[in-house]
């Protein structure tokens, strides 16, 4: 990790944040950096970020287990689960820099998903989407884009990308956006089970408050489609239900689908 603010944890809480990355696959090395290297202004993690951490690393196994079953029963092949790096305000990547600003990403380079561990803060007191499983719906959306890299949909797409005008590689990013909704949409039905009353409609919330179209307007500007690359609140909102609804991974194929 690069620029920023170092990340130091000491006591039990670099304990419980290695034990975190050891027994559920999360890298914390950029958690970690400020034991080996101190910079001018050291912090400790807050007791939210270890809150959050936590948390992720809960919701990351519940994925594991829901897309092994998944690639198994429905596609049948093995399924590779990604690493998930909690960071604190900056990382470095393979796909580039990223900063809390960012939001979480996947970067299919080195087959991970980031998330700054402020970030479920934000998503609640900034974009309105509160609640735990509104946080556990975008862990499950980067993992979903994990899911489009196994089976080669997420490199296909990227190639056609370099192909395309703005406006097009925009419209195939979108299609790409939401079918991984959708796959979250399967994950969320395959964990029904453990679903408590208000949980979907969190979910639904979350993908309504980060469409492209609530966020220009919410930021004073006239909404531009050939602009967006996430898709419309209800586009987001609509897939997600699709994947749900159905629990079935061949019902997310945005790409051929004549509207979104």
């Amino acid at each position: 990790m690069t620029g920023g603010t170092k990340v130091g944890v000491g006591g039990v809480g670099l304990l419980l944040v290695l034990a975190i990355g050891y027994f559920a696959g999360v890298d914390v090395t950029p958690l970690l950096q400020s034991q080996v290297k101190q910079s001018s202004a050291p912090r400790q993690i807050s007791a939210e970020e270890e809150q959050a951490a936590q948390f992720a690393t809960r919701v990351l196994k519940t994925t594991e287990e829901v897309w092994t079953k998944v690639f198994d029963e429905q596609l049948g092949r093995p399924y590779k689960p990604p690493v998930l790096v909690l960071f604190s305000q900056v990382t470095q990547s393979p796909c580039g820099g990223a900063t809390g600003a960012t939001g979480p990403f996947y970067c299919p380079a080195d087959r991970k998903a980031y998330l700054d561990t402020e970030f479920f803060g934000t998503l609640a007191n900034r974009m309105g989407a509160r609640g735990d499983f509104a946080a556990a719906y975008v862990v499950a959306h980067e993992v979903a884009h994990h899911v489009q890299n196994e089976l080669g949909i997420l490199p296909e797409v990227m190639q056609l990308r370099q192909k395309a005008s703005k406006v097009e590689g925009n419209q195939l990013t979108v299609r790409l956006e939401l079918q991984a909704d959708c796959l979250s949409g399967v994950w969320a039905r395959s964990v029904d089970g453990l679903l408590e009353p208000g949980d979907l409609e969190e979910a639904l919330n979350a993908a309504r408050q980060i469409g492209d179209d609530t966020i220009q307007r919410n930021a004073g500007q006239v909404p531009q489609p050939h602009t967006f690359t996430h898709g419309t609140s209800e586009q987001r909102q609509r897939w997600f239900a699709i994947g749900y609804k159905s629990g079935e991974a061949n019902q997310c194929d945005t790409f051929s689908a004549n509207q979104l």
